[in-house]
C-alpha cells in the first residue's frame, strides 16, 4: 500500500494501474495464497481471512454477496478513511477479487452518512472503471448512520438488506445467509486492500514483513500527545515504543495511552516501550489487542481515570437499546464512574462497579457491553493509583489536562 501520496487528491485509475500494474482475476488460487499469507482481518477481530473468503466461496451458487466495510464508527480510528480517500482503486480491486473468488454479483461499499469526502471518492473511483470497461460486477454504496456499532457485521449485513444499522439477534452464519440470505463476506476496507496487493506480489512477498503469527504490515493510527499525529503503514514484527520513535515521539512523557481505540487497552507509560503490535503476542502473553491499529497516547499530567470515564461515557450513549447489559449496565456504570472520576464518590462506589463489571460481561446481545467495560477494567487495574486518589477524594489535575482526544456527541439515529 505505501506509494507517494498522490498530488491532487485521490490515485486515479490510469495512475493505480501505471504504479502496481494490473490485477490478476480471483479465481480459487486466491484462496489459497491468502492461506498461505497469513492475512488476518485488520478490522479489529484479526480473524484470518482466507478463513472467511473459504466459508462464503462454499456457500455460493453466484448470487453471493461482498461488503467493503469502510463505516470507520470508531472515534479515534482514522485509518480507513485515509486509505480509502487516497488508493480507493487499491480497495476495490479487493473488493473485486472477493467477488471473482467466490461468485458474488454484488458489491457494496458500506460508508458511514458522515464520510461525505470518502463517498464522493468512492463514487468518482467507480465512475473511473465503468468508463475504462472494466469487466467486474456491479458495485454500489450504501450509508449508515454514523454510529460506534454501526459497523458490527450483523449490524452491516441489517443495514444492507433495508433494515437499521443495529446488531442482530441471530444464529445465522454470514457465509450462509446474510445480506438479503445470500451468501456474505463483510471485510473491512484495509483487508481488501492488503488482499489486493498479495494478490499481485504473492504470499511470500507478503511474509517479508511481520511475524510468523501476523504477517506483513498494518495501518495504525496514532493520536494524542504524539508530535506528529496520523495514519501510518508499520511493520507488524515492530514494537509500540520502535513506532513511536519513528514518527518523532511525544510531545510531553507519557502518563500512559490507549491500545486499540474505544473497546481496547490500557497501557502504563512503563510498558508501552517494548510492547509488540503482533496481534497474537498481545493477545496471549499481555491481554491486550491491537485492535483497529490505534494508540492514543496520553499527555503529562492525563488520567487514564477520567479518560476512561469519559469513553464509557460515550459507549453507554451509543447503546443500541436492545438488552439490559448494555442499557441498564453501561448507564448504571457510567453514572457511578463519573463520581469517582470527580473524585466525589459514594460509599460502596466501588465495589458496585467490580460487581456490575462482572454482570455486564458476556452478558449482551452483542459486543459492544464487553468492549465498554473492558476498557474500563484495564484502567482499573493499570491505574491503581488514581484510582485510589479518586476514591479518596483528592482532587484530580487530570480532569483539565488537553491532549488527549475527546469523546464526539452520540450518533443519532440508526440508519
Amino acid at each position: 500500500m505505501a506509494g507517494p501520496s498522490p498530488a491532487g487528491g485521490y490515485e486515479k485509475l490510469d495512475d493505480h494501474i501505471n504504479r502496481l500494474g494490473q490485477r490478476p482475476a480471483g479465481g480459487p488460487w486466491m484462496l489459497d495464497t491468502l492461506a498461505e499469507s497469513g492475512l488476518r482481518g485488520r478490522g479489529g477481530a484479526w480473524f484470518p481471512t482466507s478463513r472467511k473468503w473459504s466459508a462464503v466461496a462454499e456457500n455460493s451458487d453466484g448470487h453471493a454477496v461482498v461488503v467493503v466495510n469502510g463505516s470507520e464508527g470508531e472515534p479515534l480510528s482514522a485509518k480507513d478513511r485515509v486509505l480509502q480517500t487516497l488508493r480507493p482503486h487499491l480497495v476495490l480491486d479487493g473488493a473485486v477479487l472477493a467477488a471473482e473468488t467466490m461468485k458474488a454479483d454484488d458489491i457494496v461499499i458500506y460508508l458511514s452518512r458522515a464520510a461525505t469526502t470518502t463517498e464522493r471518492i468512492i463514487q468518482a473511483a467507480i465512475k473511473e472503471r465503468a468508463r475504462a470497461g472494466l469487466n467486474e460486477p456491479p458495485i454500489r454504496i450504501e450509508k449508515c448512520a454514523h454510529r460506534y456499532i454501526a459497523g458490527e457485521s450483523s449490524a452491516v449485513i441489517n443495514r444492507v438488506s433495508g433494515g437499521l444499522a443495529k446488531p442482530m439477534f441471530t444464529l445465522k452464519r454470514a457465509a450462509e445467509k446474510g445480506v438479503n440470505d445470500q451468501p456474505t463476506l463483510v471485510q473491512n476496507a484495509e483487508t481488501m486492500a492488503h488482499a489486493a496487493m498479495i494478490a499481485r506480489y504473492g504470499s511470500e512477498w507478503y511474509r517479508r514483513l511481520g511475524t510468523d503469527s501476523c504477517p506483513g504490515t498494518g495501518l495504525m493510527t496514532l493520536r494524542g500527545n504524539v508530535k506528529r499525529p496520523g495514519v501510518y503503514e508499520v511493520d507488524m514484527a515492530a514494537s509500540l515504543g520502535g513506532v513511536l520513535d519513528a514518527t518523532g515521539g511525544t510531545v510531553s512523557p507519557p502518563a500512559g495511552a490507549l491500545l486499540g481505540g474505544y473497546f481496547g487497552t490500557w497501557l502504563s507509560p512503563e510498558s508501552m516501550q517494548d510492547l509488540p503490535l503482533d496481534a497474537e503476542r498481545l493477545k496471549k502473553e499481555f491481554k491486550a489487542s491491537f485492535g483497529c491499529g490505534i494508540l492514543a497516547v496520553l499527555p503529562d499530567g492525563g488520567c487514564a481515570i477520567v479518560e476512561s470515564t469519559r469513553v464509557l461515557t460515550y459507549l453507554a450513549a451509543e447503546t443500541a437499546g436492545q438488552c439490559g447489559p448494555c442499557v441498564n449496565g453501561l448507564a448504571a456504570l457510567s453514572e457511578t464512574m463519573e463520581r469517582i472520576a470527580a473524585s466525589q464518590p459514594e460509599p460502596d462506589d466501588y465495589q458496585r462497579v467490580t460487581r456490575w463489571i462482572d454482570m455486564v460481561r458476556g452478558r449482551g446481545a452483542c459486543h459492544h457491553p464487553d468492549g465498554a467495560v473492558g476498557q474500563l477494567s484495564s484502567a482499573l487495574t493499570v491505574f491503581k493509583t488514581h484510582l485510589t486518589s479518586h476514591l479518596e477524594g483528592r482532587r484530580c489535575r487530570g480532569t483539565q489536562v488537553q491532549g488527549f482526544p475527546r469523546p464526539p456527541s452520540p450518533g443519532e439515529g440508526w440508519k
